[in-house]
């Protein structure tokens, strides 16, 4: 194996153009290997990792001293490591590549965000956790951008109802039966209440964040989604978004990073030809001035 890295590294003084495909490749492979570790550091992935990297020691320190008995034993468990692999990192894996379908946007343009919220339901989502923010009442609000949570949405009772500040807060009061679980929300639309999420288990996730967080951030390790957590402990809002949580201080920062999270592609269209139109008006009521005088 080291001969065949050193043989690798020897080809990166070939001739042009072949050494500018191999530094691409190099290049390539260190941004592959920082991703990954990217993704499972603080995680159950991490320690995975460690013991691998104390298996292959182990593996290299029996071949040296000379334990034949131990380093055949680790030799042959080294044919079932790629399987075992996989089955240990299936999670992070999943996550890694939803990863790369993201970067510049690419899922978007291609599946769309069809579940967006407009405008309006994200100022009822922020009065709705504003106000049981302050009565202390627990909720989980979770807006699926791109209808990726079809499987949570049928572990839950389907309502199908227009989002609104007094339905969320019904919802969420100790006394309804759909109080416990998570509400999902496309578009405009409450789909589901009473959903069940997976859960996180991240080691990263402060101690003061119990299941509702971790529920919270569970959901967004696999989705685009974006999760408002109201806890009925300590009064705060919580915004999880892709596996990370924000704490919000107050309703216009969460109104802002709803805002900025949700806005879709068509409303952005929608605003950029609105505003290429004004400027085509002004230029042109500028030109018809300009030549009456």
């Amino acid at each position: 194996m080291r001969d065949e890295f050193l043989r690798r590294l020897s080809t990166l003084g070939e001739p042009w153009p072949q050494a500018v495909i191999n530094i691409l490749d190099v290049l390539l492979v260190a941004y592959l290997i920082w991703r990954l570790l990217k993704l499972v550091r603080g995680t159950r992935a991490w320690r995975i990792l460690f013991g691998v990297f104390v298996f292959l020691v182990a593996l290299l320190a029996s071949d040296v001293l000379g334990l034949r008995t131990l380093h055949w034993v680790l030799d042959k468990a080294t044919l079932l490591g790629p399987v075992a692999l996989v089955i240990l990192f299936l999670p992070e894996l999943r996550q890694t590549i939803e990863g790369f379908a993201r970067i510049g946007g690419l899922s978007d343009r291609l599946v769309g965000t069809e579940g967006a919220a407009r405008g309006t339901t994200i100022e009822e989502i922020t009065v709705a956790a504003q106000a049981m923010a302050q009565s202390r009442t627990g909720a989980l609000i979770v807006i699926d951008r791109s209808r990726q949570l079809d499987a949570e949405i049928r572990s839950g009772v389907p309502l199908h109802a227009v989002v609104s500040a007094p339905l969320l807060q019904s919802i969420f009061y100790a006394g309804n039966p759909l109080h416990d679980g998570a509400i999902i929300v496309r578009q405009d639309e409450l789909v589901s209440a009473a959903c069940q999420l997976p859960l996180s288990d991240n080691p990263a996730i402060r101690a003061e964040y119990h299941m509702r967080h971790r529920a919270g951030v569970g959901v967004t390790e696999h989705s685009d989604a974006l999760v408002v957590i109201v806890s009925e402990e300590r009064g705060e809002i919580t915004v999880a978004r892709a596996g990370i949580l924000t704490p919000v201080k107050s309703p216009e920062e969460l109104l802002q990073l709803l805002s900025e999270g949700l806005t879709t592609d068509a409303e952005a269209t929608r605003r950029r030809s609105s505003r290429r139109a004004k400027r085509n008006e002004a230029e042109s009521g500028d030109e018809s001035g300009g030549g009456d005088a």
